[in-house]
């Protein structure tokens, strides 16, 4: 069965609790909060101010540059602030406040159910729908769409692969939407197969979600030019650059270079749907399906939730927070970041909170490195987790660029592997945007 070649891990996937929730729609928020960066690159500029009106889908924050995304409204309602709100992290970024009122779409935004699989337009408008819609990847990395399917000048995709693989533990929100919104991500697929030129793509789902397998395999029925492949579960099989290894059996090089140079464009298997919504029905971004789960919720879902959404209101809808002390994760136990503030919007990249509690709350007590090594054979880059932190300790930030720490993908494989309950992630992450920044810096200068 097709996988990477080296490392992983294998987490108890712990998804039993959410997976057989069909996708709810969550109630309208009150008030919502809307970040201006919910994508990598440039903040969104604000295009309203306080005391406007705005409708559902109204353009609200404009792309700042060509790395970065729109932002739309998603509610309507009256504009009551423009201002440095915290985020889930407990730091201040700019966000749009709005009061609903009523729930009043732009008129121009179809909302019918009905299927409109035919598109024949041409692949630039295609792109230009994807750009003013807000698209981002909603797996959790962020990056604009419009972005990763404007393919550069010399470069050449051969192959479209979607990303229905949803590797990190206890998140459902992908499996449920294969499930109940098949048709909307194969006409998506075929909406970005024309977008980049390309006739042939295939839908990667790892092989514990068997149901998901059949049931995209059923939609295609005699259709070859898009494959569904049931790939080996194992952590983490979801990352873009193992997932073109399993699916091509080609290795992107390190950076600077990307997926496109070895021909292939990976999209989530959420973010397609998204893209169909926004070529066919000229829907922006304006909502996700959210996993809210844990081993103590009450009452696990997959909501369909308004961006902007308080994390504390979802929690709510699912029973509340479980007694004693609780860890909320914006993401999966693997690469999920703990939240401060969990009255903090949900945002694009949102693919699920999950409520730790118990003896999953706390990490062990670190001890020193035994030097068993079980970091490097876990890694799936290739690289020595346990050099680096002992590096990013002494500030060698040389060394580090040496032994590639750019390359990282901050899985968590070398954390969940270690024996001496080591930081590493955190660690790396830290050593990551440091050296980073350096060879940023170092750029700008030539």
């Amino acid at each position: 069965m097709r996988s990477f070649p080296i490392g992983g891990v294998h987490p108890s996937d712990n998804k039993a609790w959410s997976r057989g929730s069909a996708i709810e729609t969550m109630e309208l928020p009150d008030v919502v909060n809307i970040p201006l960066s919910q994508h990598i690159g440039a903040p969104a500029v604000a295009k309203v101010a306080k005391g406007d009106k705005v409708l559902v889908g109204q353009l609200i924050g404009e792309a700042a540059s060509f790395m970065s995304a729109n932002v739309h409204s998603p509610i309507s309602g009256t504009v009551t602030a423009v201002d440095m709100q915290p985020n889930g992290q407990g730091l201040r970024q700019m966000m749009v406040t709005i009061k609903r009122e009523g729930d009043e779409w732009l008129p121009e935004i179809d909302r019918s159910t009905t299927l409109v699989e035919h598109c024949d337009l041409a692949p630039k408008e295609i792109i230009e729908r994807i750009k003013a819609a807000g698209i981002v990847g909603m797996g959790g990395a962020t990056f604009p769409t419009h972005v990763k399917l404007s393919i550069p000048e010399g470069k050449h995709a051969e192959t479209l692969i979607i990303n229905g693989v949803e590797c990190e533990p206890y998140l459902t929100s992908d499996y449920r939407t294969m499930l109940e919104r098949g048709e909307l991500l194969i006409a998506g697929t075929r909406i970005i197969m024309r977008a980049i030129g390309v006739d042939k793509a295939y839908i990667g789902v790892e092989n514990n979600k068997p149901d998901a397998v059949k049931h995209l395999r059923e939609l295609l029925g005699g259709d070859k030019s898009i494959e569904v492949l049931s790939l080996k579960t194992k952590y983490p099989q979801g990352g873009e650059k193992q997932l073109i290894a399993a699916v091509t059996g080609r290795q992107v090089p390190p950076p600077p270079a990307l997926p496109i140079d070895v021909g292939a464009v990976v999209c989530n298997a959420s973010t397609a749907v998204a893209v169909y919504e926004a070529v066919q029905k000229r829907k922006p971004l304006i909502e996700r399906v959210v996993t809210v789960t844990g081993k103590h919720l009450a009452s696990p879902k997959n909501l369909l939730t308004r961006i902007g959404t308080p994390v504390e209101a979802l929690v709510a809808k699912c029973g509340g927070l479980p007694e004693g002390d609780v860890r909320v994760l914006n993401g999966g136990p693997m690469m999920g970041r703990p939240l401060v503030n969990i009255s903090m919007p949900v945002m694009k990249g949102c693919s699920g909170i999950v409520v730790m509690d118990g003896g999953d709350v706390h990490r062990g007590k670190e001890s020193a490195c035994i030097k068993c090594a079980k970091c490097v054979e876990a890694c799936p880059m290739g690289l020595e987790p346990y050099l680096m932190y002992k590096l990013i300790r002494k500030k060698a930030w040389d060394d580090l660029e040496r032994n590639d720490i750019p390359i990282c993908i901050e899985c968590g494989c070398c954390q969940f592997t270690c024996p001496a309950y080591i930081p590493l992630l955190d660690q790396v992450r830290f050593g990551k945007q440091t050296v980073m920044g350096i060879i940023r810096a170092r750029n700008a200068k030539k």
